[in-house]
Protein backbone atom coordinates (compact mmCIF):
# COMPACT_ATOMS: atom_id res chain seq x y z
CA UNK A 1 0.00 0.00 0.00
CA UNK A 2 2.90 2.34 0.74
CA UNK A 3 5.91 2.71 -1.50
CA UNK A 4 9.36 1.52 -0.64
CA UNK A 5 11.62 4.36 0.50
CA UNK A 6 12.10 6.71 -2.44
CA UNK A 7 15.88 6.50 -1.97
CA UNK A 8 18.09 4.36 0.24
CA UNK A 9 21.57 5.76 -0.40
CA UNK A 10 20.83 8.67 1.98
CA UNK A 11 18.28 9.23 4.72
CA UNK A 12 15.55 11.72 3.88
CA UNK A 13 12.66 13.21 5.85
CA UNK A 14 10.03 15.97 5.91
CA UNK A 15 9.18 15.69 2.18
CA UNK A 16 7.65 18.67 0.40
CA UNK A 17 6.38 17.55 -3.00
CA UNK A 18 5.39 19.70 -5.98
CA UNK A 19 4.78 19.18 -9.68
CA UNK A 20 7.24 21.30 -11.65
CA UNK A 21 7.95 20.95 -15.38
CA UNK A 22 5.87 17.78 -15.64
CA UNK A 23 7.63 15.88 -12.86
CA UNK A 24 7.18 15.42 -9.12
CA UNK A 25 9.99 17.19 -7.30
CA UNK A 26 10.51 16.36 -3.64
CA UNK A 27 12.33 18.72 -1.27
CA UNK A 28 13.24 16.73 1.86
CA UNK A 29 15.53 17.36 4.76
CA UNK A 30 18.67 15.18 4.77
CA UNK A 31 19.18 13.15 7.94
CA UNK A 32 22.71 12.19 8.91
CA UNK A 33 24.44 10.12 11.57
CA UNK A 34 25.08 11.89 14.85
CA UNK A 35 26.13 11.06 18.41
CA UNK A 36 23.66 13.59 19.82
CA UNK A 37 21.20 11.79 22.09
CA UNK A 38 17.45 11.96 21.50
CA UNK A 39 15.80 14.87 23.32
CA UNK A 40 12.55 16.82 23.09
CA UNK A 41 14.40 19.87 21.80
CA UNK A 42 15.29 17.99 18.60
CA UNK A 43 19.05 18.45 18.82
CA UNK A 44 19.56 15.01 17.26
CA UNK A 45 18.16 16.33 13.97
CA UNK A 46 21.47 17.91 12.99
CA UNK A 47 20.97 18.24 9.24
CA UNK A 48 23.52 20.23 7.25
CA UNK A 49 22.39 20.25 3.60
CA UNK A 50 19.51 19.62 1.20
CA UNK A 51 19.15 17.25 -1.74
CA UNK A 52 16.39 17.52 -4.35
CA UNK A 53 14.66 14.37 -5.65
CA UNK A 54 12.45 13.91 -8.70
CA UNK A 55 10.35 11.16 -10.25
CA UNK A 56 7.85 10.67 -13.07
CA UNK A 57 5.58 8.79 -12.94
CA UNK A 58 5.01 7.51 -9.37
CA UNK A 59 6.77 4.19 -8.98
CA UNK A 60 9.50 5.09 -11.45
CA UNK A 61 13.17 5.46 -10.65
CA UNK A 62 13.92 8.44 -8.40
CA UNK A 63 16.66 10.89 -9.39
CA UNK A 64 18.80 12.50 -6.70
CA UNK A 65 19.92 15.83 -8.13
CA UNK A 66 22.62 16.19 -5.48
CA UNK A 67 23.31 18.88 -2.94
CA UNK A 68 21.17 21.96 -3.54
CA UNK A 69 22.14 24.04 -0.50
CA UNK A 70 24.44 23.64 2.52
CA UNK A 71 24.90 25.32 5.89
CA UNK A 72 28.15 26.87 4.69
CA UNK A 73 26.30 28.59 1.83
CA UNK A 74 24.13 30.69 4.16
CA UNK A 75 25.86 33.51 6.07
CA UNK A 76 23.28 33.84 8.85
CA UNK A 77 22.94 30.13 9.71
CA UNK A 78 24.68 28.41 12.61
CA UNK A 79 23.19 24.90 12.29
CA UNK A 80 20.18 22.65 11.65
CA UNK A 81 18.76 22.95 8.17
CA UNK A 82 15.37 21.50 9.02
CA UNK A 83 12.29 20.80 6.87
CA UNK A 84 12.24 22.92 3.67
CA UNK A 85 9.73 23.65 0.92
CA UNK A 86 9.79 25.12 -2.57
CA UNK A 87 7.64 27.23 -4.89
CA UNK A 88 7.79 28.65 -8.37
CA UNK A 89 6.73 32.07 -9.59
CA UNK A 90 7.92 34.53 -12.22
CA UNK A 91 10.01 31.84 -13.90
CA UNK A 92 12.15 31.26 -10.80
CA UNK A 93 12.23 28.55 -8.13
CA UNK A 94 12.36 29.42 -4.46
CA UNK A 95 13.56 27.21 -1.60
CA UNK A 96 12.28 28.13 1.87
CA UNK A 97 14.16 26.67 4.79
CA UNK A 98 14.38 27.00 8.59
CA UNK A 99 17.66 27.10 10.48
CA UNK A 100 19.11 28.45 13.68
CA UNK A 101 20.76 31.85 13.39
CA UNK A 102 23.98 32.76 15.22
CA UNK A 103 21.98 33.34 18.44
CA UNK A 104 20.34 29.91 18.24
CA UNK A 105 16.92 31.28 17.19
CA UNK A 106 15.12 29.58 14.34
CA UNK A 107 14.46 31.85 11.36
CA UNK A 108 13.28 31.14 7.82
CA UNK A 109 15.48 31.79 4.82
CA UNK A 110 14.89 31.83 1.09
CA UNK A 111 17.13 30.79 -1.78
CA UNK A 112 16.52 31.05 -5.51
CA UNK A 113 17.35 29.02 -8.63
CA UNK A 114 16.54 28.97 -12.32
CA UNK A 115 15.84 25.22 -12.08
CA UNK A 116 13.62 23.18 -9.74
CA UNK A 117 16.60 20.93 -8.97
CA UNK A 118 18.84 23.81 -7.88
CA UNK A 119 21.46 24.58 -6.79
CA UNK A 120 19.90 27.46 -4.88
CA UNK A 121 21.50 30.80 -4.01
CA UNK A 122 20.40 32.04 -0.57
CA UNK A 123 19.66 35.56 0.53
CA UNK A 124 22.27 36.94 2.91
CA UNK A 125 19.70 37.39 5.70
CA UNK A 126 16.58 35.48 6.80
CA UNK A 127 13.14 36.74 5.84
CA UNK A 128 12.45 39.77 8.07
CA UNK A 129 9.85 38.93 10.69
CA UNK A 130 10.21 35.17 10.23
CA UNK A 131 10.50 32.74 13.11
CA UNK A 132 9.99 29.08 14.09
CA UNK A 133 10.21 26.18 11.62
CA UNK A 134 8.57 24.11 8.87
CA UNK A 135 7.86 26.67 6.13
CA UNK A 136 5.28 25.48 3.60
CA UNK A 137 4.69 27.60 0.53
CA UNK A 138 1.41 27.81 -1.37
CA UNK A 139 0.74 29.70 -4.58
CA UNK A 140 -2.99 30.17 -5.13
CA UNK A 141 -4.85 30.17 -8.44
CA UNK A 142 -4.64 33.98 -8.60
CA UNK A 143 -0.82 33.81 -8.15
CA UNK A 144 -0.96 35.12 -4.57
CA UNK A 145 1.71 33.30 -2.57
CA UNK A 146 1.70 32.42 1.12
CA UNK A 147 4.12 30.90 3.60
CA UNK A 148 2.77 28.74 6.42
CA UNK A 149 5.05 27.88 9.34
CA UNK A 150 5.34 26.93 12.98
CA UNK A 151 6.43 24.12 15.27
CA UNK A 152 6.24 23.60 19.04
CA UNK A 153 8.91 22.53 21.51
CA UNK A 154 12.22 22.52 19.60
CA UNK A 155 10.54 24.57 16.86
CA UNK A 156 10.25 27.50 19.30
CA UNK A 157 6.72 28.62 18.31
CA UNK A 158 5.80 28.83 22.01
CA UNK A 159 8.63 31.34 22.50
CA UNK A 160 6.82 33.96 20.37
CA UNK A 161 3.47 34.35 22.14
CA UNK A 162 4.37 37.91 23.21
CA UNK A 163 5.57 38.87 19.74
CA UNK A 164 9.20 38.76 20.87
CA UNK A 165 11.46 35.77 21.45
CA UNK A 166 11.25 34.53 25.05
CA UNK A 167 14.08 32.09 25.74
CA UNK A 168 12.48 31.02 29.03
CA UNK A 169 9.85 29.20 26.97
CA UNK A 170 12.38 27.11 25.03
CA UNK A 171 12.03 23.34 25.14
CA UNK A 172 8.99 21.06 25.44
CA UNK A 173 6.50 23.67 26.63
CA UNK A 174 2.99 24.57 25.47
CA UNK A 175 -0.34 25.57 27.03
CA UNK A 176 -2.35 22.99 28.93
CA UNK A 177 -5.84 22.78 30.32
CA UNK A 178 -9.09 24.20 29.02
CA UNK A 179 -7.49 26.94 26.91
CA UNK A 180 -6.95 27.21 23.15
CA UNK A 181 -3.92 25.46 21.70
CA UNK A 182 -1.11 27.50 20.15
CA UNK A 183 -1.87 28.36 16.56
CA UNK A 184 0.23 27.95 13.40
CA UNK A 185 1.16 31.03 11.38
CA UNK A 186 0.81 32.30 7.83
CA UNK A 187 2.21 35.31 5.99
CA UNK A 188 1.49 36.51 2.47
CA UNK A 189 4.64 36.69 0.36
CA UNK A 190 5.70 39.71 -1.64
CA UNK A 191 5.61 39.57 -5.44
CA UNK A 192 9.34 38.84 -5.51
CA UNK A 193 8.84 35.93 -3.04
CA UNK A 194 11.68 37.10 -0.79
CA UNK A 195 9.78 38.74 2.08
CA UNK A 196 6.41 39.08 3.80
CA UNK A 197 3.95 41.77 2.76
CA UNK A 198 2.89 44.60 5.05
CA UNK A 199 -0.01 42.42 6.24
CA UNK A 200 2.52 40.70 8.52
CA UNK A 201 2.18 37.34 10.21
CA UNK A 202 -1.28 36.01 11.05
CA UNK A 203 -2.47 33.18 13.28
CA UNK A 204 -4.43 30.32 11.70
CA UNK A 205 -7.52 29.22 13.61
CA UNK A 206 -8.30 25.49 13.70
CA UNK A 207 -11.80 24.91 15.03
CA UNK A 208 -13.77 21.85 16.06
CA UNK A 209 -17.16 20.79 14.69
CA UNK A 210 -18.87 23.24 17.06
CA UNK A 211 -16.86 26.22 15.83
CA UNK A 212 -14.66 26.37 18.92
CA UNK A 213 -10.87 26.60 18.79
CA UNK A 214 -9.12 23.26 19.30
CA UNK A 215 -8.11 23.11 22.95
CA UNK A 216 -4.57 22.76 24.28
CA UNK A 217 -5.23 19.41 25.96
CA UNK A 218 -6.65 17.91 22.76
CA UNK A 219 -3.34 16.46 21.60
CA UNK A 220 -5.09 14.19 19.10
CA UNK A 221 -6.21 17.25 17.11
CA UNK A 222 -4.15 20.29 18.06
CA UNK A 223 -1.45 21.64 15.78
CA UNK A 224 2.13 20.73 16.69
CA UNK A 225 4.23 21.19 13.53
CA UNK A 226 4.52 20.40 9.78
CA UNK A 227 1.88 22.68 8.22
CA UNK A 228 0.88 22.04 4.63
CA UNK A 229 -1.65 23.70 2.34
CA UNK A 230 -3.34 22.33 -0.76
CA UNK A 231 -6.54 23.08 -2.62
CA UNK A 232 -9.23 20.64 -3.73
CA UNK A 233 -12.46 21.62 -5.53
CA UNK A 234 -12.23 25.22 -4.35
CA UNK A 235 -11.64 24.36 -0.69
CA UNK A 236 -8.41 25.00 1.22
CA UNK A 237 -6.99 22.02 3.09
CA UNK A 238 -4.64 22.80 5.97
CA UNK A 239 -2.89 19.64 7.17
CA UNK A 240 -0.38 19.20 9.96
CA UNK A 241 1.29 16.91 12.49
CA UNK A 242 -0.07 16.47 16.00
CA UNK A 243 3.45 15.84 17.31
CA UNK A 244 3.46 13.74 20.45
CA UNK A 245 0.36 11.77 19.34
CA UNK A 246 1.94 11.16 15.90
CA UNK A 247 -1.02 11.77 13.59
CA UNK A 248 -1.26 13.66 10.31
CA UNK A 249 -4.53 15.58 10.56
CA UNK A 250 -6.32 18.06 8.33
CA UNK A 251 -8.85 20.89 8.49
CA UNK A 252 -10.88 22.57 5.73
CA UNK A 253 -11.64 26.23 5.06
CA UNK A 254 -12.80 28.74 2.46
CA UNK A 255 -9.75 31.03 2.59
CA UNK A 256 -5.97 30.53 2.65
CA UNK A 257 -6.07 32.38 5.99
CA UNK A 258 -8.75 30.14 7.48
CA UNK A 259 -10.52 29.62 9.76
CA UNK A 260 -10.30 25.88 9.23
CA UNK A 261 -12.64 23.21 10.59
CA UNK A 262 -11.07 19.95 11.71
CA UNK A 263 -11.75 17.22 9.16
CA UNK A 264 -10.01 14.11 10.45
CA UNK A 265 -6.80 12.11 10.18
CA UNK A 266 -4.93 11.20 7.03
CA UNK A 267 -2.16 9.07 8.52
CA UNK A 268 -1.88 7.03 11.71
CA UNK A 269 1.43 6.81 13.62
CA UNK A 270 4.40 5.35 11.74
CA UNK A 271 7.72 3.96 13.01
CA UNK A 272 9.60 6.87 14.58
CA UNK A 273 8.65 9.88 16.72
CA UNK A 274 8.18 12.55 14.08
CA UNK A 275 5.64 12.61 11.29
CA UNK A 276 5.79 15.17 8.49
CA UNK A 277 4.14 15.14 5.10
CA UNK A 278 3.00 16.87 1.92
CA UNK A 279 0.15 16.34 -0.53
CA UNK A 280 0.32 16.78 -4.31
CA UNK A 281 -1.79 16.01 -7.37
CA UNK A 282 -0.15 14.36 -10.37
CA UNK A 283 -1.93 13.24 -13.54
CA UNK A 284 -5.35 13.22 -11.88
CA UNK A 285 -4.35 11.31 -8.75
CA UNK A 286 -3.43 12.62 -5.31
CA UNK A 287 -0.42 11.47 -3.30
CA UNK A 288 0.72 11.73 0.30
CA UNK A 289 4.46 11.97 0.90
CA UNK A 290 5.72 11.20 4.42
CA UNK A 291 8.60 9.56 6.26
CA UNK A 292 9.24 6.76 8.71
CA UNK A 293 12.17 5.01 10.38
CA UNK A 294 11.68 1.44 9.16
CA UNK A 295 14.82 1.45 7.00
CA UNK A 296 16.98 2.53 9.98
CA UNK A 297 15.20 0.00 12.22
CA UNK A 298 13.66 2.67 14.39
CA UNK A 299 16.57 5.09 14.74
CA UNK A 300 14.54 8.24 15.23
CA UNK A 301 16.78 10.74 13.43
CA UNK A 302 17.43 8.50 10.41
CA UNK A 303 14.23 8.61 8.39
CA UNK A 304 13.18 7.69 4.86
CA UNK A 305 10.60 9.29 2.58
CA UNK A 306 7.73 7.20 1.22
CA UNK A 307 4.55 7.96 -0.73
CA UNK A 308 1.06 6.54 -1.15
CA UNK A 309 -2.13 7.49 -2.91
CA UNK A 310 -4.98 9.27 -1.14
CA UNK A 311 -8.61 9.70 -2.20
CA UNK A 312 -11.51 12.03 -1.41
CA UNK A 313 -15.10 11.00 -0.77
CA UNK A 314 -18.18 12.89 -1.96
CA UNK A 315 -17.95 15.17 1.08
CA UNK A 316 -14.30 16.07 0.47
CA UNK A 317 -13.02 13.88 3.31
CA UNK A 318 -9.55 12.39 2.82
CA UNK A 319 -8.53 8.77 3.27
CA UNK A 320 -5.70 6.53 2.17
CA UNK A 321 -6.38 4.66 -1.06
CA UNK A 322 -6.93 0.95 -0.72
CA UNK A 323 -4.36 -1.38 -2.21
CA UNK A 324 -4.98 -1.77 -5.93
Amino acid sequence: MASAPLVTHIYTADPSAHVFEGKIYVYPSHDRETDIQFNDNGDQYDMADYHVLSLSPPGSEVTDHGVALTVSDVPWVSKQLWAPDAATKNGKYYLYFPARDKEGIFRIGVAVSDKPSGPFKPDAEPIPGSFSIDPASFVDDNSSAYLYFGGLWGGQLQCWTSGKFDDSMSGPQEPSGNVPALLPRVAKLSDDMHKFTSEGVKEIEIRDEHGQLIQADDHDRRFFEAPWMHKYKGKYYFSYSTGDTHYIAYAIGDSPYGPFTYGGRILEPVVGWTTHHSIVEFQGKWYLFYHDCELSKGVDHLRSVRMREIVYDEHGKISLAEKQ
